[in-house]
């Protein structure tokens, strides 16, 4: 399926992972983050992501079975991933996304700021519904069809956040617990998740070719 929104001219502006860590670093050191919201609270939550970006960009490592399964692959997809600096699921999510797709020297991946792209973000509601982030949407760059997309969290993730709703959990709570989960998960998950999406999405895109 082909949005107009998403586009050469897009992908363009859009910042790798290095240009978006360093845009979040540049950020942190005037006490600020992504977005119109700069409540203190907010900063300091974005702080703490930046902590939890640089333990994943040290400790991850792409899962064997993933790396094998990824160079069977096409030689040339792109990804695009919507994220925001105060987004503790994007810190989580987006650097396991960024090693993923660097285990293929010839795929590309950049990232874009939810806030600032709603037009596209409206393309990849969670439930048709939900602004939720982060997505990483799997683009063909010959012809900008979106193949397939993935996001905002593993389903362990949601199922936690989906229980403590339940039971009128405080919002810090919600909080403790989900990034328990991730800190227990150690990526596996979004890898497992992310890479089950990518498959599905080429063997579609192969089926309509030989179709």
């Amino acid at each position: 399926m082909i949005h107009p929104e998403l586009n050469e001219s897009l992908w363009r502006s859009a910042a790798s992972y290095p240009e978006y860590r360093d845009m979040l670093q540049t950020l942190m050191a005037d006490n600020k983050t992504t977005g119109s919201n700069q409540e203190l609270w907010l900063v300091e939550y974005a702080r703490l992501n930046i902590a939890r970006m640089n333990r994943l960009d040290k400790t991850f490592a792409v899962p064997q079975k993933h790396w094998h399964q990824i160079q069977k692959l096409p030689s040339k997809l792109y990804f695009l991933t919507i994220s925001e600096g105060w987004c503790g699921d994007a810190a989580q999510i987006v650097p396991v996304i960024d090693k993923m797709v660097a285990a293929r020297a010839t795929w590309e991946h950049k990232i874009i700021l939810r806030d600032e792209h709603l037009p596209v973000m409206d393309r990849f509601l969670t439930n048709g519904t939900s602004r939720s982030i982060p997505v990483t949407i799997i683009l063909r760059p010959d012809t900008w069809d979106v193949l397939g997309w993935w996001g905002p969290r593993p389903t362990g993730a949601q199922a936690v956040i989906d229980e403590l709703k339940a039971d009128n959990a405080d919002f810090e709570i919600v909080k403790e617990k989900l990034h328990g989960w991730y800190a227990k998960d150690k990526g596996n998950a979004t890898a497992d998740e992310f890479m089950q999406t990518l498959q599905k999405a080429i063997a579609s895109l192969e089926d309509h070719m030989a179709a």
